[in-house]
Parts: structure tokens; sequence; C-alpha cells
């Protein structure tokens, strides 16, 4: 999910970054790197053939915003950058 790894369990919430998937939609991830069944596990060269994960989208998020501020001595400029971090919510 957007370059990132996660390991995810049945009904579980998970916070990631934003993707184009409305709300209330449902999105499916193919690139399943491991399964374990409790007893058995399985290893994919690289992904796991034949399995993919359900998943539906619960909420958009904004997380607050980030501010960096540099300064350098005074015969430097000053440098100010915000960033808005964006969070989606799926489970």
């Amino acid at each position: 999910i957007s370059g990132k790894q996660f390991k995810v369990e049945k009904k579980q919430k998970l916070f990631v970054n934003r993707l184009d998937v409305a709300e209330g939609k449902k999105i499916s991830f193919d690139n399943v790197l491991m399964i374990n069944d409790g007893s058995k596990s399985s290893v994919g060269t690289p992904h796991v053939s034949g399995v993919q994960v359900d998943a539906k989208v619960l909420k958009h998020l904004k997380s607050n915003k980030v501010i960096v501020f540099k300064k350098k001595s005074c015969r430097f400029r000053v440098k100010i950058i915000l960033t808005i971090q964006k969070q989606r919510n799926i489970g």
C-alpha cells in the first residue's frame, strides 16, 4: 500500500497514506508477500499467488500541519516549509 508493507489481520483497522478511492468503496491488494494460517505459513517469491486482501475505505482524514522552520546566520535567507500529511483509514 503506497510502497509500504503492513501486517494485517481480519477485522483490523489500519491508517495508511491517501489513495484515489472514494469513502465507502472497497479496494483489494493482490501483492501479498506472506500468509500465516496459525499452523502453516507461506512466503512468496516475490508474491504469494492467488491471494488478495480486501479492504474498505472508512474515512479520509487529514493530520496536523507539519511546520519546518530553518534559519541560518543573518546573511542567509530564512525558509519556512508547510506540509499537510493526508491519511486514510481502511478496515
